[in-house]
């Protein structure tokens, strides 16, 4: 008897054991069957989002305007910007055409007088308006009025005292130009001290506001006045040649003439 009540309970313990490993299967294989099904769920979710999006209507954002490339958004014909000094950057030749108020130099255009920049956006130029009565400043091209202040071998300093068409006003600052021998005129200069002399007062093309380089050559371009330079007497022409006599010692001297030499026109 005793021996058969220990199998038999030793039967009964085995069986528990068993039926507690069937249990820990059964739950395992409930655990993967859940994370499956959730895993699919997740995945149909992830799906049917993708599947929407892609259905959905796709809204563009409205297109800037790029240079160079149409004008998509219509351009205001001109903007003023920002206030600036004479060197301040103001744009790129690649986006603009230098004008009034501005210089260019190695693709970059730079302001030339105190004020505020304008850009027109039509013909792509940028400018520097000047600020209210603020004085004349020089431009490319325009024709100015200065005296020989010194000569050098190959150049003559000229300090600019107005400009051609800009009334009374005064220009920026004391401005010191040159004019080089190669841009005397179109002949052949030997010595420069033959074209100009030091007070002699003469009428020049601006051809270089980078370095500012003047130019005379050209029949109304060059000396309007000048000077003996033995006695300081205003030299007079001779006989309507082009070379000039002093009135008073009668040294005859030579310049690059202007066309409208003694007259005070400019």
């Amino acid at each position: 008897m005793d021996k058969e009540t220990g199998n038999g309970e030793e039967m009964n313990m085995n069986d528990e054991v068993v039926v507690e490993e069937m249990a820990e299967e059964v739950a395992e294989e409930a655990t993967e069957v859940v994370i499956q099904e959730t895993t699919a769920e997740t995945e149909e979710e992830i799906i049917t989002d993708a599947e929407e999006e892609k259905a959905a209507p796709i809204e563009k954002e409205p297109a800037k305007h790029q240079a160079g490339k149409g004008n998509i958004e219509e351009e205001t014909p001109e903007e003023k910007g920002e206030f600036v000094l004479p060197g301040d950057l103001v744009g790129t030749s690649e986006e603009f055409t230098s004008r009034n108020g501005t210089y260019e130099d190695r693709g970059n255009i730079y302001a030339a007088t105190t004020g505020t920049v304008n850009i027109n956006n039509k013909n792509r130029s940028v400018s520097v308006i000047p600020l209210t009565n603020s004085p004349t400043i020089l431009n490319l091209g325009d024709i100015v009025v200065g005296q020989v202040t010194n000569m050098r071998e190959s150049v003559a300093l000229v300090e600019i005292a107005g400009i051609k068409g800009k009334g009374e006003r005064g220009i920026v600052g004391d401005i010191n130009a040159a004019i080089h021998v190669s841009n005397v005129k179109d002949a052949y200069v030997k010595d420069l001290n033959y074209e100009f002399a030091a007070f002699d007062i003469v009428k020049a093309k601006v051809i270089d506001m980078r370095n500012l380089r003047l130019s005379t050559v050209g029949k109304e371009l060059g000396v309007m006045k000048a000077y003996c330079t033995k006695c300081r007497t205003v030299l007079v022409k001779d006989n309507g040649n082009d070379k000039l006599k002093c009135p008073k010692c009668e040294r005859t001297e030579t310049r690059k003439l202007s066309s409208a030499y003694g007259t005070g026109i400019l």
